[in-house]
């Protein structure tokens, strides 16, 4: 399977992986598009789809977490947002150290994997998304760190609940497409203590299992909210889970702005280690995130366009392409290896294509 840009998307192409409208199916894998199915993935704000053909039919895109999995964990999210919401204050919707302790055992069985996150998500299902791919990325991170599995759980459950106190804030103002004011900005800082305070109060975790809720906008420099901490006075948990929060919403779709490609989000996070960000947690981002997601189509220094194969940990600019065309022009397939072909070593990847 490849990734096709919304933009790009063609009747006949055939859909690899299911697209979802909040926590409902949208689109099932199998299907052939066409243009209703087209408008409707461009008007949902999915920023492209995973799609089966003869280029990129043996091409395999890993989940670091099982569809089944996924979905059960989002459905999760979802009821806690409700209740939160609803102002119920006797609701347990989701034991969340139990659904993370699940997460990682599936993490764990994909140690060695690079993360392809290349996310799906319309503007429907964003906040559930968001918070899932928070947890996903800050675990993956904690993983390369060599936490242990209790600091992994802790880790895990704040990171999933990280935005919960923007359920308390003016919903105008968090839906809103252009530029907040002052006084809307400092409302919208108000929710990283509101939803400490809440999950603190309501579902009773352990404090440490909560520094991510507090402290995902704290920023290394100091120039974060809301207590302006600086370098390791912020947890490590708080730490990580500032990384995997900026990178996930930087490669979204939003409605307000488009998603940055993941080659971008990743310079992004690269260039501010030591300023925005923990240089540690940083090392182990750029070690586990790939800039090129398999079944991304790539351009090269030397004119050439190709599909990714594979990415390696210790090389993620230098992976596995399968060429398919020269200066424009269609080629016959073949592949190469930028980390191990030396034919290859003065040829770069230029950007996604």
């Amino acid at each position: 399977m490849r990734f096709v840009a919304a933009n790009c998307l063609r009747e006949g192409m055939r859909l690899a992986k299911p697209l979802y409208r909040g926590t409902n199916t949208m689109l099932s894998s199998g299907i052939t598009l066409n243009n209703l199915y087209i408008d409707g993935i461009r008007r949902s704000g999915y920023s492209g789809a995973y799609i089966d053909d003869d280029l990129s039919r043996d091409i395999e895109v890993i989940d670091v977490i099982s569809e089944e999995l996924r979905m059960e964990t989002m459905n999760g999210i979802r009821k806690i947002i409700t209740t939160a919401q609803q102002g119920h204050r006797s609701a347990r919707p989701l034991n969340i150290s139990a659904q993370v302790e699940r997460i990682v055992r599936e993490l764990s069985g994909n140690r060695d994997v690079m993360v392809n996150m290349l996310d799906l998500c319309s503007f429907d299902n964003y906040t559930y998304s968001h918070s899932l791919n928070v947890a996903v990325l800050s675990l993956v991170l904690g993983m390369a760190m060599n936490f242990p599995v209790g600091d992994l759980v802790a880790l895990g459950s704040g990171a999933l609940l990280h935005d919960i106190g923007k359920v308390f804030i003016n919903k105008a103002i968090i839906q809103k497409r252009g530029p907040l004011t002052p006084e809307e900005f400092e409302q919208v800082k108000t929710h990283s203590r509101v939803g400490y305070d809440y999950i603190m109060a309501e579902y009773r975790l352990p404090p440490r299992n909560c520094r991510p809720i507090l402290e995902h906008h704290e920023r290394y420099d100091g120039s974060g909210y809301p207590a302006k901490k600086r370098g390791t006075e912020i947890s490590l948990y708080g730490r990580i889970t500032a990384v995997a929060d900026v990178y996930d919403a930087l490669t979204s779709e939003r409605p307000y702005r488009k998603a940055l490609p993941p080659n971008e989000g990743v310079e992004y996070i690269m260039a501010s280690a030591g300023t925005l960000f923990d240089p540690e947690a940083v090392n182990a981002f750029t070690r586990k995130i790939a800039p090129y997601p398999v079944g991304t189509s790539v351009a090269l220094s030397n004119g050439w366009t190709g599909l990714v194969v594979r990415n390696y940990a210790s090389y993620c600019l230098r992976p596995k392409l399968r060429i398919y065309q020269k200066d424009g022009a269609a080629v016959e397939p073949f592949e190469i290896s930028l980390k191990d072909d030396f034919n290859y070593l003065n040829v770069t990847i230029s950007g996604a294509s």
